[in-house]
């Protein structure tokens, strides 16, 4: 596989490449210094006509500006695991990557929820937020559907 590769999001190498893209973003270094909260857990909402049978979480065990773990697991397995938990659409998830929608915005708004966790924590550390984003652009993404 190349380099240039699309990769399936989600899917095991995604989330893998993810991590790479995260600890290889000087800015998140930086920005995530501070963050000592836990592992955030990014979860998909089931979409079958998708392939998406079941809800999935994305763990990102982030600590201090790197990214430990990064991993796809059963939702409820993260949801009960995670301190930190943030449920979205596979569309809206789309657009965060794609850089359509802000994260925070989206969070304020609702598109985004934070089913668990301290809002006013996740707001605290919005810049780290926009790096985790920014990572994601940095991998090669192939969405379902198109």
């Amino acid at each position: 596989m190349s380099a240039a590769a699309e990769l399936d999001f989600p899917s095991e190498a995604w989330v893998l490449a993810y991590r790479d893209a995260i600890n290889a973003n000087p800015e998140y270094a930086k920005a995530g210094k501070d963050w000592t909260h836990g592992v955030v857990a990014m979860v998909v909402k089931a979409e079958p006509s998708l392939g998406i049978d079941e809800d999935l979480a994305m763990w990102l065990d982030v600590h201090e500006g790197r990214c430990r773990d990064c991993k796809l697991l059963p939702a409820k397995e993260a949801e009960s695991a995670a301190p930190f938990v943030v449920v979205a659409s596979y569309a809206q998830w789309q657009q965060v990557i794609k850089k359509e929608i802000d994260p925070t915005k989206a969070l304020m708004q609702g598109k985004l929820k934070l089913t668990k966790g301290h809002m006013p924590t996740m707001v605290k550390h919005v810049n780290a937020s926009k790096q985790l984003v920014e990572s994601t652009s940095r991998v090669p993404t192939k969405f379902r559907g198109q």
